[in-house]
C-alpha cells in the first residue's frame, strides 16, 4: 500500500489520516505547528511522527495537503515533490489549480462530511474527486479502502459543487439557529425538542423527493399566514425568512401548486408593499 504523508493536523486531515491508517495505509508523518494541532495529532494519530513538511513529503508516496484553502498553493509550492508522487488537497471549492506548482500528480479530493475534531465514520460518505486519468485508479482504491464512495466532477465545476454543499449544509445551520431563537422568543421551553422531529422528517423527505416534499403555508397558498410571520419577526431573521419565502414561492409556482394570482400576492407581501390583507379563506395553521 502507498505510504501516506499528512501536511496539516486540522480536523479533516487527522480524521482522514486516522481512517486511512485504520484501513492499512502506513502514515509516515504529519506536520503540526500549533499546540492544538499537536494535541489533535497525538490523540488521533498516536503512532505517527510529527515531522517538518519537507520530511513528510520525502517519505510519502501520497501527500495529503490538509490546510486552509487560501494557503494550499503556497504550501504545495514549497514541498519537495517528484513526478512519481501524488499530491492531494481536500478542498471542496478548489480544483487542480492550487497544485500546479508541483511536479507530483495532482488530485482534488473532497469528502462531503463535517468534522468535529474526533474520529469520523466515513462509510458511505461521498468523496468528490478531480484528477488526471493516471490518478483515477489510486483515488478509487483509497476511497474504497475507507468504505466510502467516489464521484468525479470537472475542474471548472468545483466551485459550483462546493456552493451546493455550503448552501445545503452550512446555511442549514444558520437557518435552524435562527428558528431556534424565534421559538425561544415565543416562549417555547425546549426549542430543539420542538423542532427536531419536523426538521428531521423534512430533511429526509426532501433528500428522497426533492421539491415534492414541500409543505407549509406557501404550498397551501396561505398568504395571510406569511404576512403574520413577517410582522412578528425581527431584523436579520425577517430578511432571511423573506428571501427564502420568495424562492419557495417560485418553487411552488413552477410545479403548479400556486396559481399566478396567489404567487403575485405572496410576492407583494414579501416585498413589503402596502395594501389590502390577502385572505385565503382558511385560518392560519
Amino acid at each position: 500500500m502507498e505510504r501516506i504523508g499528512l501536511i496539516g493536523a486540522g480536523r479533516a486531515g487527522t480524521a482522514l489520516g486516522a481512517a486511512l491508517a485504520a484501513a492499512g495505509h502506513p502514515l509516515v508523518g504529519v506536520t503540526a505547528r500549533s499546540g492544538v494541532s499537536r494535541e489533535r495529532a497525538a490523540r488521533l494519530l498516536p503512532h505517527v511522527p510529527v515531522l517538518t513538511a519537507g520530511e513528510v513529503a520525502t517519505r510519502a508516496d501520497v501527500v495529503l495537503v490538509a490546510v486552509p484553502d487560501d494557503v494550499i498553493e503556497d504550501v504545495v509550492e514549497q514541498l519537495p515533490l517528484t513526478s512519481s508522487q501524488y499530491v492531494v488537497h481536500l478542498s471542496g471549492a478548489h480544483g487542480l489549480r492550487p497544485l500546479r506548482g508541483s511536479d507530483a500528480i495532482p488530485v482534488a479530493l473532497h469528502p462531503a462530511m463535517t468534522f468535529s475534531g474526533g474520529p469520523v465514520r466515513l462509510e458511505d460518505v461521498m468523496f468528490t474527486a478531480t484528477a488526471p486519468d493516471q490518478a483515477r485508479e489510486l483515488v478509487e482504491r483509497l476511497v474504497k479502502a475507507l468504505g466510502a464512495q467516489v464521484q468525479w466532477v470537472a475542474d471548472k465545476q468545483r466551485a459550483q459543487y462546493h456552493a451546493g454543499l455550503v448552501h445545503g449544509a452550512n446555511h442549514l445551520t444558520t437557518l435552524v439557529t435562527q428558528a431556534l431563537a424565534v421559538l425561544r422568543e415565543a416562549g417555547v421551553q425546549d426549542p430543539a425538542a420542538t423542532l427536531r422531529p419536523l426538521v428531521t422528517a423534512t430533511l429526509d423527505n426532501t433528500l428522497r423527493s426533492g421539491h415534492h416534499a414541500l409543505t407549509g403555508p406557501i404550498a397551501r397558498g396561505d398568504v395571510d399566514t406569511v404576512a403574520a410571520h413577517l410582522a412578528g419577526l425581527q431584523d436579520r431573521t425577517a430578511s432571511t425568512y423573506a428571501e427564502l419565502a420568495r424562492a419557495t414561492v417560485e418553487l411552488a409556482a413552477a410545479d403548479g401548486r400556486l396559481d399566478p394570482d396567489t404567487a403575485a400576492r405572496f410576492q407583494k407581501v414579501l416585498n413589503g408593499e402596502p395594501g389590502e390583507r390577502y385572505r385565503t379563506g382558511e385560518a392560519p395553521r
